[in-house]
């Protein structure tokens, strides 16, 4: 992850908590915003980069994990790393699953929060790279017609030549001309890759 690509986001009403993990995240190089409250971040316009956010859990009104349940709901996918001096086992357990991917207490060793803050870029970048092929692999699929969406879930299906053409009503070397189109829109070096293609657009229709 190259930090001059990406950006750290930081939540949290205590100004001398901010400043230091600010300076903390700038010593090795992150790009850093940092708020106040959630107000000013959901205010805040979001460039479009791998991002983590690093979140307090205690706010005067929402506290961070409302907040990160609302995130979820606002479909912002923002890898969350909470810390907090309130914490317990129950909020802990509560903020993992709902998708949190590090729970620190106030003081916290800097590596930790440095390693923490890694994995969500990581994961951010990882988020971005699939969410590009699956709008990809949309756009391939929408080429296709209807003939040639019928060919790929029989081809997908395990189906030979000939019974596609049986099933469909056309010729072998139609069913062949069809298949061919199909590699090539979608970009299907192999059945393999096209079987792995309209798995993951399944899978993407399914979530959505």
């Amino acid at each position: 992850m190259n930090p001059d690509h990406s950006l750290v986001f930081i939540i949290d009403d205590d100004p001398s908590m901010r400043a230091s993990i600010e300076s903390l995240l700038r010593s090795v190089g992150h790009s850093v915003k940092s708020f106040a409250s959630t107000q000013d971040f959901m205010r805040d316009e979001q460039p479009d980069v791998p991002a983590c956010l690093i979140l307090d859990i205690r706010f005067p009104g929402q506290s961070g994990l409302e907040f990160q349940r609302e995130l979820v709901k606002s479909g912002l996918h923002l890898p969350i790393v909470f810390v907090t001096g309130h914490g317990d086992v129950p909020m802990s357990v509560a903020a993992m699953k709902a998708g949190a991917i590090e729970f620190l207490n106030k003081p916290f060793r800097d590596q930790d929060l440095l390693d923490a803050v890694h994995r969500g870029l990581e994961m951010s970048q990882d988020r971005r790279a699939e969410e590009a092929m699956l709008a990809e692999l949309s756009r391939r699929f929408e080429t296709l017609s209807s003939r040639e969406r019928e060919v790929m879930a029989l081809v997908v299906a395990g189906r030979l030549n000939k019974q596609i053409a049986a099933d469909l009503s056309l010729s072998e070397v139609t069913v062949k001309v069809h298949r061919s189109q199909v590699m090539r829109k979608m970009g299907a070096n192999s059945l393999p890759d096209l079987v792995r293609f309209a798995d993951r657009l399944a899978c993407a229709t399914t979530k959505s």
